[in-house]
């Protein structure tokens, strides 16, 4: 199952997380780290990005995105199957695919590794050796 999941990439995650909150979102802490905060809806859910580990997006960009709890090799296989060329992508949270919606929009489909996410955000904060 896809759950919609847009990533909004912020200049302070903690700032943004309280905002957020605020709106009646809820944060997941489980899920959260300094570089990610994790916040659900109803409707679905809400990922906070910190720009400075976001692979050059900017402050204020807004990335449509889903995450799966299916594997990822079955979303690439019924894109393929559908005639949709997909970039499988190994990213600081887990891996992704990224494919280009028919109006030029990349769309990611996140499979979120929330150890991998836990290594990346405590090799950022710890003092080079």
């Amino acid at each position: 199952m896809l759950t919609v999941l847009p990533i909004r990439y912020v200049a302070d995650v903690a700032a943004s997380r309280e905002f957020y909150a605020g709106l009646g979102l809820v944060l997941q802490p489980e899920l959260s780290v300094d570089i990610w905060a994790q916040l659900s809806a109803d409707a679905g859910e809400l990922g906070i990005h910190d720009t400075t580990v976001s692979q050059g997006r900017p402050p204020g960009t807004t990335e449509l995105g889903f995450a799966t709890d299916e594997p990822l090799e079955t979303v690439a296989d019924r894109l393929a199957k559908a005639g949709y060329a997909y970039d499988l992508v190994e990213e600081n949270f887990g891996r992704s695919i990224r494919v280009t919606d028919p109006d030029g929009v990349v769309v990611q489909i996140q499979e979120i590794d929330h150890a991998t996410v836990r290594r990346s955000a405590a090799a950022r904060t710890e003092p080079p050796a």
